[in-house]
């Protein structure tokens, strides 16, 4: 479920652009009429709204909200008009490049996405930047971590809700062998099972490991794999479980502790939105017995605060 919350009329697309407009213009830019607009139109109204911009001004929103906005609010407010699509590819294309490598970031995006989204992300990728993700991933990656991300984004992998209790079992036993019950781990059977089977069945694989060998399959993740390997199948799992649960303590993470991780707490927010913010919310409160728009409110300020909160909702 979303968060998202539009106006009870249809906008017009014209009229928002010319608003837009409006508080981009005189002496310093309204962010406040900005935010309140864009931060209450779903996807295709932007796109609508984008495609007025540039008719009537000849320039690209995109570029005005970059020269008027800065920091954090900037940021969210850049990737939030692009389409779902585009804008995983444009976060996974920073955290890909040489100069701003974080490979947490682009586990997180590959792993938590579902085989329809990987591959219209693939293409708008390509579209976007004229390189090929996989090139990308194999150029910045490397060991088992490379071989998870390059397999996870090739493997069409069902999407349905139904599993075979047979395979369910085999799978279960194969990971026991490949891990708990040998010295060393058997990379290539986590690979394997964790790329080719659907998140469904994943979720059984860890009922039944649990129940057949009395361990979470979690935890012989965390005994078995190290660095950012354990990341990616760790992602895989616990977003076949529950990916709000997951969003949820990926949030937490971003805010506790020091200083707050603006990075996460952006791409989470900006992405999980118009999918399953509601979920995340109600599960962080169930974990964290706060508010996330409460936590949101303590660690942030200004224009970037209101705009979060407008779209994550209050309740």
């Amino acid at each position: 479920m979303a968060s998202l919350t539009l106006p009870p009329a249809p906008p017009n697309p014209r009229q928002d652009a010319i608003d837009l407009h409006k508080a981009f213009k005189g002496f310093g830019c309204d962010t406040t009429t900005v935010s309140n607009i864009l931060a209450h139109r779903d996807s295709m109204q932007r796109g609508y709204i984008q495609q007025e911009y540039k008719t009537m001004y000849s320039e690209e929103l995109s570029r005005r909200i970059s020269s008027e906005l800065s920091g954090n609010h900037k940021k969210a407010l850049s990737l939030w008009i692009l389409d779902p699509a585009g804008r995983d590819a444009t976060v996974l294309k920073e955290a890909l490049s040489a100069e701003s490598l974080d490979l947490k970031a682009a586990t997180d995006i590959i792993c938590s996405r579902t085989p329809s989204q990987l591959q219209i992300m693939k293409q708008t990728y390509y579209a976007k930047f004229g390189t090929y993700l996989e090139h990308d991933i194999s150029q910045q990656t490397s060991g088992d971590h490379q071989k998870i991300l390059l397999a996870y984004v090739g493997i069409p992998r069902y999407e349905g809700p139904e599993v075979d209790p047979t395979i369910v079992t085999h799978d279960a036993k194969d990971l026991y062998k490949a891990g708990e019950k040998k010295l060393g781990t058997d990379e290539k059977t986590f690979i394997r099972i964790f790329t080719e089977r659907s998140w469904a069945h994943m979720a059984a694989v860890a009922s039944a490991y649990h129940h057949m060998y009395d361990r979470s399959l979690q935890k012989v993740v965390k005994n078995e794999t190290s660095g950012n390997f354990e990341v990616a199948l760790l992602t895989i799992l616990r977003c076949a479980e529950n990916p709000a649960k997951y969003f949820a303590k990926v949030l937490r993470k971003s805010m506790k502790g020091l200083g707050t991780d603006d990075k996460t707490l952006v791409r989470v927010v900006v992405t999980r939105t118009e999918i399953d913010m509601q979920y995340i919310k109600a599960e962080y409160y169930k974990k964290y017995k706060k508010p996330l728009a409460d936590a949101i409110h303590s660690e942030t300020s200004g224009g970037y605060r209101t705009f979060l909160l407008s779209l994550v909702g209050s309740h």
